[in-house]
């Protein structure tokens, strides 16, 4: 298979930083373009501040090239992945210079949290080279990259990403049908929207809510993941309680009036103090600590 060892991420935030960080950690020779000034500067002390969390040498941070010039940056790229906001337009134009200024046999993939491949090639020449990967946040600590076949990628593009993907540690998941969410965030917004819904119609409080998951099936889903669960308690149990409690399930086919009313009061969680639960800095802060905590422990064992 092709080797892939020149690589280049499109943006500079929290998620390209951080994918910059796993191929700079694993020998590869990575740039990063990034049109924002200030996040250009930062961007290396960011890398080492993660570096530092995880007991990493600080030292590779440096081993990454920021640059303020896309054309410059993907010049000789095998491997461009962009990390812009989640917005369609922008990911198309991107994509539509990448085509003209990458070389053309560099594999373009794109970070959509939830946005199909196809609709951000659409129209494009080249998307048999086009593919989504999906990395999960922080891209350093979580193993699980989607690797999504819009309707024009090729075999050969899935196949070297998968490729390229176990060998910097990941966790390559093939997602074979290009829809929105690809399969992780799909299964994560449904239980969101079921635990907005029992919110908003007062069956329990935030806090029980988040402790009923965190105190149950949550302890499991490290080694146990939904399908595994329903062949270890049988399907004919299974579809007993699915007769029971799939119709009680919300049906909503749009965001939940509750969640529309926290916003439109100003509760956006972290961001104001206030969401589904008041906040005070101290539980902020530990709960990020927490959090970062516990992943990097995973990693270790």
């Amino acid at each position: 298979m092709k080797d892939l060892r020149n690589i280049v991420v499109i943006g500079g935030g929290l998620m390209g930083a951080g994918i910059a960080q796993v191929f700079a950690s694993n020998d590869y020779k990575v740039k990063v373009f990034e049109p924002n000034q200030e996040v250009r500067l930062s961007l290396q002390d960011r890398v080492a501040e993660n570096l530092k969390l995880i007991g990493s040498d600080i030292a590779i941070a440096e081993l990454i090239e920021v640059c303020g010039d896309l054309e410059e940056a993907v010049a000789s790229a095998q491997y461009v992945t962009e990390a812009a906001p989640e917005k369609l337009d922008l990911k198309r134009s991107i994509f539509a210079d990448l085509e003209r200024l990458a070389p053309d046999d560099a594999i373009l993939a794109s970070n959509t949290s939830v946005i199909p491949i196809t609709h951000i090639t659409k129209g494009l020449e080249t998307a048999n080279r086009m593919v989504g990967t999906h990395w999960w946040n922080p891209p350093y600590l979580v193993p699980l990259v989607e690797v999504i076949q819009g309707d024009g990628t090729s075999q050969d593009t899935i196949d070297l990403t998968m490729g390229l993907l176990r060998g910097v540690g990941k966790e390559p998941a093939h997602v074979k049908k290009d829809r929105p969410g690809f399969v992780a965030n799909r299964l994560q917004h449904a239980l969101w929207r079921e635990a907005i819904a029992m919110v908003a119609e007062g069956i329990c409080d935030a806090r029980t809510l988040d402790t009923c998951v965190k105190n149950s099936f949550g302890l499991r889903l490290p080694v146990l993941g939904p399908l595994e669960n329903a062949d270890l308690v049988g399907l004919d149990l299974t579809l007993d309680i699915h007769r029971t409690v799939i119709p009680e399930l919300d049906r909503s086919s749009g965001p939940n009036p509750y969640l529309e009313q926290q916003i439109e009061a100003g509760r956006l969680g972290f961001k104001t103090g206030e969401g589904f639960r008041s906040w005070t800095e101290t539980e902020m802060s530990d709960l990020r600590k927490h959090l970062s905590e516990y992943l990097v422990n995973t990693q270790k064992q």
